[in-house]
């Protein structure tokens, strides 16, 4: 299975000036009931939505696709549900101190890409994004680098994560890519059970 291509990405930002976001915030636990992967967008920050000045409740907003946080962003359970809102919503890029390690890892391997940057460099582009609400974000991810208002800054990224995000790939995709090897070896494998004799697949009794 592939998906679009994460190579450089420009947008809009939203600034979520909160630390300790975890995932049953993110998306609470009465959305996770579906059984897809894809259509959790309502339930995007459920619990704070409709409340004064919230972001994701700003026209002006709607179409961010980079979103700015604070520290330990999607840490608690290991709901894949999180990263799937979020993508849901439009968000590209989480951008923040620091990330749940399981979140983190969700993320990569479901197209949306988490950025750590110091804290300082994380409010300084949250205070850049609510100065100016046109304010355009890149993030180049062949480069490894996030540009906005004239700063750049560098950031890391796991290998084989980048490799696939750069090339629209996921787990399954990145397998899917082997088809001509893995029939080779099917082709050419011993069978599975080479003694398999008559009656052995009906539930029959052949032992000796």
């Amino acid at each position: 299975m592939s998906t679009t291509p994460f190579t450089v990405h420009t947008g809009r930002v939203m600034t979520l000036r909160r630390d300790d976001v975890d995932t049953d915030q993110i998306i609470p636990a009465e959305f996770c009931k579906r059984l897809t992967k894809h259509g959790y967008e309502d339930g995007l920050f459920a619990g704070w939505r409709g409340k004064p000045g919230f972001p994701l409740d700003q026209p002006h907003l709607r179409e961010s696709t980079v979103l700015v946080a604070g520290s330990n962003f999607g840490t608690g359970s290991s709901r894949e549900h999180a990263v799937w809102a979020l993508r849901d919503w439009g968000f590209k890029a989480v951008v923040a101190s620091s990330f749940g390690d399981i979140f983190r890892r969700n993320a990569l391997t479901n197209g949306l890409l988490p950025i750590a940057l110091s804290k300082e460099d994380v409010a300084g582009l949250s205070a850049a994004a609510e100065a100016d609400p046109g304010l355009l974000v890149t993030i180049d991810l062949v480069e490894r680098e996030l540009r906005a208002d004239g700063v750049r800054r560098s950031f890391d990224v796991d290998e084989r994560a980048r490799h696939l995000l750069l090339h629209g790939l996921d787990d399954i995709g990145l397998t899917e890519q082997q088809d001509e090897h893995i029939a080779r070896y099917e082709q050419t494998r011993r069978p599975w059970f080479p003694s398999l004799r008559p009656g052995c697949l009906s539930g029959q009794d052949v032992r000796a």
